[in-house]
This record gives C-alpha cells, structure tokens and sequence, in this order.
C-alpha cells in the first residue's frame, strides 16, 4: 500500500499528522511548488589595482622591483579572470534557486486498491537574503484509484524572517472507499471488514514563533466535515453510528516543535522534538468534542559520510467522545509500515522504530528499519506483550533533487499479520 510520510519534509501538510482522519490521510502528501528568481551580480570587467588604481600600466612599470601589481597582461588573462567572476555569480545564483520536485507515485494498497497518487511541488528559499531560515514548500497533490477513491490537496509551509515564523496551511478534498475493521487489538486481529465510503474535505491553518533555544509555539486551526454512507449491506461488523450523517469537526489547538536538524529533508544529525493539541468541541461547531494529544522524538546520528541511523518514538492520547476516526490510527503516518491502515485503532497508541540509510553513488540508497508498537483502550495497558504489533522492513532510495537531498523512496515491510508496498517522497521520519 501507499503510505503517506509522517514527516513528509517537502509537505506542507506535514504538521497535519494525527488531525486527519482516516479518510483525508491519502490527500495530504504536499510538496513545494514555487521559483524564486535571483538577479545575478554584474561581473567586473577589471580588476583594482588598490592604492595605484589611477596609475596607467606604462606608469606602474616604473614604480620600483618591490611593488608588484596584479594586472591581467594578456586578453587572455582577462578573459580568464571575468570567466571565475561569472562563476562565483552563478554559484551565488543557484544557491537562491528552488528545486522541483515531480513524482507520480504508483499506489498499491489493501485498502483502497490499486492506482496513482501523482505529486508536483517546489522547494525554495523564500527570500534570497535570508540565509538562516530552512526552505519554503509549495505543492499539490491527487490521488485516483480503482476501488473509486480519489482527492487532492494544495499547501504551503513557509519559513520567515530569519527562522523566526513558521506558517503552515493546507486544503484537501476527496472520496475514499475503505474497510472498518473495528475499534482495538481483538477486533484487528479478528480481521473483519465493513466497507465503507466516506467523502469530505479539511482545511488547516498554523502560525508558529520562535520564543527560545529553536522552540516555535504557536496556534492551529482544524476544519473538516464528511459524509459516511455503507458501500454494502453485507459487512462483517455492525456500522457506526454516523452513518448517512454530515460531520463537522472543527478544533482549535497548539504546536510546539524543537527542531535542531541542519537538513530537514534528509538529516544526517540533530533531533525534533514536537507535540500537538487539537480540542475538538461543540461550542465551535463541531459534532463531537474530543481531544487528541501528539508527542514525537527523532534523533539522528552520521556513522560516516554515506550513513545515518535514525530513531523515532510516536504517541498518541484521545480523550472524551472521538468519532472511530477520531481515535489512534496505527499504520498511518509511518507509524509504522507493514500494516493495513486503519486496521488497528484505539484511544491510545506508541510506536517506536529504528531506521539505517545508506547513500550510495549514481543518487541511489538504501534504507532497512525495525520497530514496534501498539494500541490499546487505557494507557495503563500500553507495553503488555499480547498487544504488541512489530514491523521489519526496508527498500531503494533515489534522489529527486540533489540540491536538497529529497529522496523518492520505496519500502516493503511486514507486519504481524499483513505486509505493504510503500513509496513516497521524503524520508519516514
């Protein structure tokens, strides 16, 4: 199956994870989408002769053995010399360019079949005298399938002012047809289906600042509304109750992100320290109030020029009255591969996995990883043996754009009791 990335870096949706419910998750893979022109400088034609500069060079031949002047004899030599000029210039230039990203990803996937989810976008500094923010992102994104399944998204991230703000909004719309198999480990593993279709859209707004130590807070907004209809009577387990209903969720939250990597796209060091509250609630319009907490942690360590081991932990926490969607969804995000979306849910939820990246010549690489996780009805219950869902897995790397080092990856990985196909843009985490 496709999975969408968790931390799909060129997404501007990025920040979306663990918002969306089930059926706008496969929308939401954004990339850049935009060109920032940069006017070069104007080579100079000769070169200074500093404190001599208005002597001619009949004269400076003159002033003595021990003054040595740099002046080009030759028009060779000074063709040579406006030649490095132009390319210092070009240097400079390209340095403020942005870089396209272009990949129709092949889906194929359990859970709404088999079809295309093509991705266009722009990676790009967003002003050309800003050397410390990290790029700007612009993009869009579809999705089509056989099963009937089909959207799309459109989003922007944009880093401001010297990494001082961090802007993030993003649209996505569509259809998708999918199996609930129920609500906790039993009813996962059980493996009995309901099919369902669900169309709707979501929109996200956030503004981050940076207060203190790389720290960005800020608020978010989420609003989403579907529809939820049977796709056939003959189901394995009863429907929920929304069932022919249109659904508005609507929630106010915050982020706050700690993010010391020096290469979002492809980290070879640092970490990422993040959490995120949404409240949904009534009083803003909303058919249900819950609440869903995020934490994750990722740490990144070179083991030499062309590897890096990274690690992630993810959690999740829902309270108060979720729609089904509204709950932990294992499988989603990359967290973790080797399973069926939507397949396992509960109120709460971890999932930790360690992952190897080698680069390797001609733009190609490798990554194999490992992880485990769960999902249970109490936090209390987190960590039992019985509960546990394991993944193994890795795949190919090809390098989009070298300039940023955006990887096009393709994963195979096997769950407890299922395997998936995988390919985004962007690493996992």
């Amino acid at each position: 199956m496709i999975e969408i990335q968790r931390n799909f870096p060129i997404g501007p949706l990025a920040s979306l994870r663990g918002a969306l419910p089930p059926f706008l998750v496969p929308f939401c893979l954004v990339v850049g989408c935009c060109l920032l022109l940069v006017k070069p400088a104007t080579a100079q034609e000769t070169q200074p002769l500093g404190p001599y500069s208005g002597i001619s060079r009949e004269s400076a031949g003159n002033i003595g053995r021990d003054v040595k002047i740099a002046v080009p004899d030759t028009k060779w030599e000074q063709e040579a010399l406006e030649s490095e000029d132009k390319k210092d210039d070009q240097k400079k230039e390209k340095k403020h360019r942005g870089s396209i990203v272009v990949a129709p990803l092949p889906l194929v996937s359990p859970a709404i079949g088999s079809g295309i989810i093509p991705v266009v976008g722009y990676i790009f500094p967003f002003s050309k005298n800003d050397t410390v923010s990290p790029p700007s992102t612009i993009g869009a994104v579809g999705l089509i399938s056989n099963n009937g399944t089909h959207g799309f998204g459109v989003g922007a991230q944009l880093f401001l002012k010297h990494d001082t703000y961090e802007v993030t909004s993003g649209y996505a719309r569509g259809n998708l047809n999918y199996n609930l198999y129920g609500v906790g480990i039993i009813a996962g593993d059980a493996g009995l289906k309901l099919p369902l279709e669900q169309t709707g859209h979501l929109f996200l707004g956030e503004v981050l600042r940076r207060v203190v130590w790389k720290i960005f807070v800020g608020p978010r907004f989420v609003d989403g509304n579907s529809l939820l209809t049977l796709k056939s009577s003959t189901g394995d387990s009863p429907p929920p109750p929304d069932v022919g209903l249109h659904t508005a969720l609507r929630a106010i939250g915050i982020r706050v992100v700690r993010d010391t990597r020096p290469n979002r796209f492809y980290p070879t060091s640092g970490t990422k320290l993040e959490f995120t509250a949404d409240f949904f609630t009534q009083s803003l319009g909303s058919k249900y109030s819950f609440q869903r907490y995020k934490t994750s942690f990722d740490k990144f360590m070179s083991l030499s020029k062309s590897q890096v081991l990274a690690y992630d932990f993810y959690l999740c926490d829902t309270g108060g009255d979720p729609p089904f969607y509204g709950n932990c969804i294992y499988g989603t995000s990359n967290e973790l591969r080797g399973y069926t979306a939507g397949r396992y849910l509960d109120r709460h939820m971890f999932a930790t996995q360690l992952e190897y990246r080698l680069s390797l010549p001609k733009r190609f690489g490798l990554a194999g990883f490992a992880g485990v996780g769960e999902v249970v009805p109490g936090e209390s219950q987190l960590l039992r043996s019985n509960n546990l869902l394991p993944a193994v897995g890795g795949g190919p790397r090809f390098v989009l754009s070298p300039a940023y080092h955006v990887n096009l990856c393709a994963d195979f990985a096997r769950g407890k009791n299922s395997w998936t196909w995988s390919m985004g843009v962007g690493e996992a985490f």
